[in-house]
């Protein structure tokens, strides 16, 4: 994946950029406690991807796993902080016992949020699981 290191920290700014402008609007979501989460959220993983880019050509991974481990690693930094943000537009409180105290969501949007949160979750792991394998100590031969 020719360019993908300089293709993350691409992202990776963009990212931090959507998260310093969910940092204005955090005082108009219906819980503001989880617009600050998904401020944050923007920022962290945008920073996540610059320094994930920096390191990219360090991973050691076959072609189709390198593959898998971009678009889980874009996906899950992405939906984390889109979760977060629908979280607090709805202003549910599933999954997040501090940030969603004293609020709830119609269940559709405690389920969308849900389902969205485990994805992220899930696909983090991964993601992290495969980096961390690229990064593995090489065999000596």
């Amino acid at each position: 994946m020719d360019g993908a290191n300089r293709r993350l920290m691409f992202h990776g700014m963009f990212l931090f950029l959507l998260g310093l402008l969910t940092g204005f609007a955090e005082q108009h979501f219906s819980n503001v406690r989880m617009g600050l989460a998904a401020h944050l959220e923007g920022l962290m993983n945008g920073i996540f991807l610059i320094a994930l880019g920096a390191i990219w050509m360090h991973v050691r991974l076959s072609p189709r796993t390198t593959t898998i481990a971009y678009w889980t690693v874009l996906y899950g930094t992405y939906a984390n902080w889109l979760v977060t943000m629908i979280a607090a537009i709805f202003g549910t409180a599933v999954l997040s016992p501090i940030t969603g105290a004293g609020h709830i969501g119609q269940p559709w949007q405690e389920s969308l949020v849900l389902i969205g949160f485990l994805s992220v979750g899930v696909t983090i792991v991964i993601a992290s699981v495969l980096v961390l394998w690229g990064l593995r100590k090489e065999v000596s031969r």
